[in-house]
């Protein structure tokens, strides 16, 4: 289900993957682009409540493509605030012009859904895979203090 949230200007994207789905994060990984374009990448880990590591890079636009491709597959995907249904240990947000999801959202038809199907799991393990990948190929450089 869609959440109410005021959609990026003219084509604009993020896409934060956090891990893990509950308690404090351990990392997190934001795209921040348009899909024609190259993005940013931000990879940070933490330490407790601090930042140990940040680093950062650019995504050429093939791949920020590939990745607007990936994310639409989510899309009418259920979600749960309470529960971490595709069982992956991460929470998966994206914001475009045409679509807000994520899977930490309330969606009254996933209290309905007592099984999520092998393959909706499964995609969404690829694509969070595939985020981390694209955070260890992209974003190498120390970020700026």
């Amino acid at each position: 289900m869609p959440r109410a949230v005021a959609p990026p200007p003219s084509g604009e994207f993020t896409v934060k993957l956090t891990k893990p789905w509950s308690g404090q994060p351990t990392h997190t990984i934001e795209v921040i682009g348009e899909p024609s374009r190259s993005a940013s990448v931000r990879v940070v880990h933490y330490s407790g409540h601090a930042k140990s590591n940040e680093k950062v890079g650019e995504m050429p636009k093939d791949d920020v493509h590939e990745l607007m491709r990936l994310v639409q597959e989510l899309r009418g995907f259920p979600s749960s605030p309470s529960k971490d249904i595709y069982e992956a240990d991460a929470k998966v947000d994206f914001n475009t012009f045409d679509i807000q999801w994520s899977n930490e959202d309330e969606d009254p038809e996933a209290d309905v859904i007592k099984e999520i199907a092998f393959e909706q799991k499964d995609d969404f393990k690829r694509i969070v895979d595939s985020i981390e990948a694209l955070g260890r190929a992209f974003a190498k450089k120390n970020a700026a203090v």
